[in-house]
């Protein structure tokens, strides 16, 4: 695996660079250990800086992805097959999705951590923005242009500044990045289990499909 490289996002006095809190190298991959449920207790394990969630909170099945905000493959399946994910399934309860952020560089990790910083129900509007966007805001400017996206989800040039000096944000979330990546085997974005079966990589709906009703169908014989 290739180190995390800084990317020139200087954010002045902020958390991601200062005090300690920037990304670390990504260590070797170790893979998780498996259950009778599917789900292992290190993948129920919620980060301490809060789980997010769309669906129904008790679903037969849990789908959780781990993701980069910078990732182009993440884009692509937010832009794609995540619309008919929610459609089919989550908005209609038959799933819980869990979205865990991996980011693997500054830029990302910033960016994740002004989508935390969001009013209350609004986390996955502004994930959706940082995926359709994506191409805008890691290009030039990052910093101009994420706070746009901010402003989307009325953030102030002072709120903006706050969120990217929170360094218990920004430490809580390198800390299940790095809990995902040693005790899941999670080295790539982006990363699926569904029930606990992995699924790396940005696959067709077909391929949720098949998972997710092969579980149901089992479940309701």
């Amino acid at each position: 695996m290739k180190s995390i490289g800084r990317r020139g996002f200087m954010i002045a006095g902020g958390a991601v660079l200062a005090g300690g809190a920037g990304l670390a190298l990504l260590g070797p991959a170790i893979s998780g250990t498996g259950s009778d449920s599917g789900m292992t207790a290190e993948l129920a394990k919620e980060p301490s800086h809060g789980e997010k969630w769309l669906g129904a909170k008790d679903a037969r099945v849990t789908i959780v992805e781990f993701a980069s905000a910078t990732c182009p493959h993440c884009a692509n399946f937010h832009k794609g097959t995540y619309k008919l994910l929610k459609k089919e399934y989550i908005d209609t309860g038959k799933i819980k999705f869990v979205f865990r952020e991996f980011p693997f560089d500054d830029l990302s990790l910033a960016a994740f951590m002004v989508a935390r910083c969001a009013p209350e129900g609004r986390y996955f509007d502004m994930v959706d923005v940082l995926f359709e966007r994506q191409k805008v805001w890691v290009g030039h400017d990052p910093r101009g242009e994420l706070f746009k996206i901010a402003q989307q989800a009325g953030a102030t040039k002072e709120s903006f500044e706050a969120c990217l000096k929170n360094e218990k944000l920004a430490k809580g979330i390198i800390s299940a990045r790095d809990h995902a990546q040693s005790e899941l085997g999670v080295a790539a974005t982006p990363t699926f289990f569904i029930n606990g079966k992995k699924l790396n990589g940005n696959h067709p709906i077909s391929s949720f499909r098949k998972q997710i009703d092969g579980i149901l169908s089992q479940q309701s014989s």
